[in-house]
């Protein structure tokens, strides 16, 4: 990966905070579980599940809770953008934003936290739950000329899993492999499906890096794989 980073911070009583300065990468956090307070130099927000944030590149940050989880996403920037919160409720309320897609075997429900609706200059970042033993991210595509992408499975108790896939070529594909929840896969490149068992969802945290700073940080622009381009890409919605 040339520009995303991930982490996966977990608060309890008997470790209530974490600090850090992000540097020169741009972050956003993602609430999965609890409530959280975030102090970004000065400024005061608080998360509760699904909320996120976008937080600047230079900033300091103290989080705050005796139980949450969260995920961090990053990436390296040279712009400036401000800090940023999004509420899942207001997510939930823009179709553009928060939409179900797919068909017969595909059908998945698509949430847009951080994308056109923060600036930002690489990060992207969203959620996506399947309908049980549905396909996701189907029909295939890929998006490396201007995109690189992590998948990282959530909310999938055991004995829930699924198989992801990363292939540019069908016949010899790059990774074929069982995912769990708190599993993460890394796709640099190539089409990346994935399948959920039978009676089960598949469920992840998506998060993309544009290799151009705000040129590339287009989500829905994708290739889709030639054999199976004869529809839409199911992502048309975010595009509007």
């Amino acid at each position: 990966m040339r520009h995303l980073c991930y982490a996966h911070i977990k608060l309890n009583a008997a470790s209530p905070a974490v600090s850090f300065s992000t540097g020169q990468r741009e972050t956003a956090l993602i609430c999965l579980a609890g409530r959280a307070a975030i102090s970004v130099s000065g400024g005061n927000l608080t998360l509760a599940k699904y909320d996120a944030c976008y937080i600047p590149r230079g900033s300091q940050v103290t989080i705050t809770s005796e139980s949450a989880e969260l995920s961090e996403f990053s990436a390296e920037v040279e712009g400036d953008y401000p800090l940023q919160m999004v509420r899942y409720a207001d997510v939930q309320n823009n179709k553009s934003l928060h939409f179900v897609t797919g068909g017969a075997a595909t059908t998945r429900d698509l949430n847009i936290l951080i994308g056109k609706n923060v600036q930002a200059g690489r990060v992207m970042v969203g959620f996506t739950i399947s309908d049980p033993g549905n396909w996701t991210s189907w029909p295939p595509h890929e998006h490396a000329r201007m995109l690189e992408e992590m998948y990282v499975y959530i909310e999938m108790p055991a004995p829930a899993f699924g198989v992801q896939f990363v292939y540019t070529d069908p016949n010899d594909p790059d990774l074929v492999t069982v995912v769990r929840e708190g599993d993460a896969v890394l796709m640099p490149r190539g089409y990346h499906p994935n399948v959920s068992a039978p009676g089960h969802r598949i469920a992840f945290l998506w998060a993309m890096a544009a290799h151009r700073e705000v040129e590339d940080r287009q989500y829905g622009v994708v290739n889709i794989q030639p054999e199976f381009s004869g529809g839409g890409s199911g992502l048309e919605a975010a595009t509007k």
